[in-house]
């Protein structure tokens, strides 16, 4: 069975694992825009602890409006603002050299469009790990279970572990640029949940190569 999310700029590196198992990757594409979850932000670890990197939206009311017709705000350099937390965050990180600048370039160069923005820096992501998953879109609504029990990444050294321990369910950017290639085979851990974790709840209802990351259109 496919695993099916909520769109998510930068998702969990979890579910990229998830997928992996899975073979098959749908993103919710029929949903409504809701504030929660992982739909324009990411989470990821700085020198100061937790940070979220927020794409701001196109004024107006966003919340209910399907979600392929929201549109990212132009109004604030963000851009720029996510590129600048990235390299703070990950400069050091071992794997930082190999994947950062194909993922910073996408990210200035990628739609204004929320849902197609996610979808190809998720493409962008599982081309440049060589991740065995297919990516789609949903061909129609497809409620997201309430309950799910998706492995996490078992403990790893980030960047700032010294500092601030370990921290799960951070953005993909995390593992990619700690682990790199390894993420692909890094032990998991699983969790039973009560409540799926907050990325996915939210859509309940309603030595590698440089080169290997490379943008791709998507239809």
């Amino acid at each position: 069975m496919p695993l099916i999310t909520p769109t998510a700029y930068f998702p969990p590196a979890h579910w990229f694992v998830a997928a992996a198992k899975a073979g098959e990757w749908q993103l919710e594409a029929h949903e409504n825009y809701q504030r929660k979850g992982f739909r324009n932000r990411a989470q990821i670890a700085g020198p100061n602890g937790l940070l979220y990197l927020s794409v701001p939206l196109q004024k107006g009311k966003n919340q209910r409006m399907p979600i392929r017709e929201v549109s990212v705000g132009t109004e604030d350099d963000w851009r720029r603002e996510h590129v600048a937390s990235i390299r703070a965050a990950y400069g050091r990180a071992p794997f930082y050299e190999y994947y950062a600048d194909p993922i910073l370039q996408a990210i200035t160069a990628a739609s204004d469009n929320l849902f197609e923005l996610n979808y190809e820096l998720i493409q962008l992501i599982i081309d440049g790990l060589g991740m065995n998953i297919k990516l789609h879109k949903t061909a129609n609504f497809q409620a997201l279970p309430r309950t799910q029990n998706l492995p996490r990444l078992a403990p790893y050294q980030q960047v700032f572990t010294d500092r601030h321990g370990f921290r799960s369910d951070l953005s993909i950017l995390d593992a990619l640029f700690c682990l790199g290639p390894s993420l692909t085979t890094h032990p998991t851990l699983i969790q039973d949940t009560n409540d799926m974790h907050e990325g996915a709840a939210a859509g309940a209802v309603q030595g590698p190569n440089k080169t290997n990351l490379t943008p791709r259109t998507t239809s």
